[in-house]
């Protein structure tokens, strides 16, 4: 286990510290508490944190342009006003099933948004993975149980995915343009049988795939080919979604979570929850910004 330089940028104790995105020209970092329906925002030149309350679970946010974000939530896509939190219903999503949620999501290079949804309880089979561009929702994939992982390579030409369920971390073709798939997924990496699952990821300049991993305390790096390559230590025994940070990406911003587990497996994580921000000596991408119409 690679251990490497670590801060607490957030000591509050996320229930389920996920979703984690990063705005370079404010150098603003965000993530959510699903569970406990928060939005927090840092502003990472000062350190400060802010907590916004939200009326629904709400798992991934994206940008739009300077003054709207798109956020996906447990019954639809939002548009949210920065300057004063307003949410605005964009499109329903699983909005007639109320045993799901929205989970893992990223968009990617062309504008396109994947998202993920689940059972609230991670029932079997009971989420989707689908394909939001320019006012379309596309379900690309069914029977999914916790959809995760979702992140693509840099010329936008592969998507990895995972369902952590069942432990395996998927690389499929897609069309570079659209985000659509062409043919079927592939395993890129087989964790089963491994200690910890498969969560979320995000891929770095050079085409790696930072993993973090559920139940393990680490992040894993895979290359495109499938190789683990490294292994970095989280001072969390849960973490959840990595995000490249900072003015020239040089940093890696992990947010954990403390699902599951009773007071004697939190008194002995004391750091569950929180939200650490590493060196971890590799260069990150700009997160792209959604396209909801036709420019």
């Amino acid at each position: 286990m690679e251990e490497v330089g670590t801060s607490i940028l957030s000591d509050w104790h996320c229930h389920l510290g996920e979703g984690c995105t990063y705005d370079a020209a404010t150098d603003t970092a965000w993530w959510f508490d699903i569970i406990e329906r928060k939005l927090f925002q840092a502003d990472l030149a000062s350190g400060a944190v802010t907590s916004h309350a939200l009326p629904l679970m709400a798992s991934v946010l994206v940008f739009i342009d300077d003054q709207r974000q798109l956020l996906a939530t447990e019954n639809g896509l939002y548009v949210r006003d920065i300057a004063d939190g307003r949410l605005t219903l964009h499109m329903p999503l699983e909005a007639d099933n109320a045993a799901t949620r929205s989970n893992d999501g990223r968009v990617h290079p062309c504008g396109s948004l994947w998202i993920g949804t689940m059972g609230r309880n991670a029932e079997k089979g009971a989420g989707a993975i689908y394909r939001f561009f320019r006012g379309e929702l596309l379900r690309i994939y069914a029977d999914i149980s916790i959809p995760n992982a979702i992140c693509f390579s840099p010329d936008g030409a592969t998507a990895y995915f995972t369902d952590s369920s069942e432990g395996v971390l998927y690389r499929v073709a897609i069309d570079p343009t659209n985000a659509v798939p062409i043919g079927d997924p592939e395993t890129l990496y087989d964790n089963r049988g491994g200690p910890g699952g498969l969560d979320g990821a995000v891929v770095d300049a050079e085409g790696l795939i930072w993993n973090a991993r559920w139940g393990g305390s680490c992040i894993d790096v895979y290359t495109p080919g499938g190789d683990r390559v490294r292994t970095i230590g989280i001072p969390a025994k849960q973490p959840s979604c990595p995000v490249f940070v900072g003015r020239n990406f040089a940093s890696l911003l992990v947010t954990t979570a403390w699902e599951g587990m009773d007071e004697h497996a939190r008194a002995a994580d004391p750091h569950h929850g929180q939200t650490f921000v590493l060196d971890v000596g590799a260069r990150g991408r700009p997160e792209p910004r959604i396209r909801l119409g036709s420019t």
